[in-house]
């Protein structure tokens, strides 16, 4: 029980890899709502949880589950998630959502008609100074808008072979973030124009990419790469008739027209973990695709270059 009497949310995780270990298991273990009751994981455990190899014997290991939260690529999540909401389980869901679009909505079909809860995550929007930023912008003119997400890579998809294959996403894995920050905080649309984006030898998915776009009347520009080393860069700009606000760090800190930049902890996960209990016990879900449909715009429209072969 919770410490105001609800009963906690018996939570199964599926997939033990650096995102689960560096945000999911510190998030539950701090949230008072949640048992971590058992794992499902092809290669790794967690030491005093009861561990399976797959979502199918997590499902039939009788540890009177509530929930899963999925953490596994993209690939095969559908099957995972599907598997799931067919045992009358929540569902949590690591970003991106699924593979395709398609994917995503049949889920959302099929939750609402078992009467689950399905919640596609963003853990770049509860960054601390997304919302702030959002209430700013709310009434102002945009007149431009600048994204610039590099990073590097071998540093935080280390030996990751499945984030370059087909369904992998490439250098949009990262990218996304920043698009479903920019999907929350824009007052109008944003649609894709004009794309490039650079897919190494022998790989599926870009490791560069630009995007050409437009939010109501304003130009928004998009720039990703996976190959910077040294400093890494997070960073939105948004030109507006009341001047420049300023979004880096992946929207940890926020600076406004005039005033001293804003900082704050790390809290995405556990924000996301706190809505997840919120929807479970409101019984609503909360599926949001518009990050996923810029994607799937961009491998639609853009104009691909292949590049030397990359190696991990």
């Amino acid at each position: 029980m919770t410490e105001n009497g609800t009963q906690r949310i018996r939570l199964g995780l599926v997939g033990i890899g650096k995102i689960a270990r560096d945000q999911h298991l510190p998030a539950l273990a701090a949230d008072g709502r949640f048992d971590l009751v058992a794992t499902a994981s092809r290669n790794a455990s967690v030491d005093g949880v009861p561990g399976h190899p797959d979502i199918a014997a997590l499902i039939a290991g009788d540890h009177k589950l509530d929930a899963v939260s999925l953490c596994t690529p993209p690939e095969g999540r559908y099957e995972q998630a599907v598997a799931a909401i067919d045992a009358g389980l929540h569902v949590m869901l690591e970003k991106p959502p699924a593979a395709t679009i398609s994917e995503i909505a049949a889920l959302a079909d099929r939750a609402e008609a078992k009467g689950v809860v399905l919640f596609t995550t963003w853990h770049s929007r509860e960054a601390a100074g997304v919302e702030p930023a959002k209430a700013w912008l709310q009434g102002k003119q945009i007149l431009a808008v600048r994204i610039t997400w590099k990073e590097d890579i071998r540093r935080w998809h280390p030996g990751q072979e499945w984030i370059l294959a087909a369904g992998g996403f490439g250098v949009f894995d990262p990218g996304i973030n920043a698009l479903s920050i920019a999907t929350k905080i824009l007052p109008d649309p944003m649609l894709l124009q004009k794309a490039w984006m650079e897919v190494p030898e022998g790989r599926a998915s870009p490791l560069a990419a630009e995007l050409e776009m437009r939010s109501g009347t304003a130009p928004v520009t998009v720039s990703l790469d996976f190959l910077q080393t040294g400093p890494q860069t997070w960073d939105i700009e948004i030109d507006t008739d009341a001047g420049t606000l300023r979004l880096g760090l992946g929207g940890s800190v926020l600076q406004l027209p005039g005033e001293d930049e804003q900082k704050a902890p790390d809290q995405e996960y556990a924000r996301l973990y706190a809505r997840f209990a919120e929807l479970v016990a409101a019984g609503t879900s909360d599926v949001d695709i518009r990050p996923l449909q810029i994607v799937a715009d961009a491998f639609m429209m853009a104009e691909r270059r292949v590049t030397a072969p990359f190696a991990f």
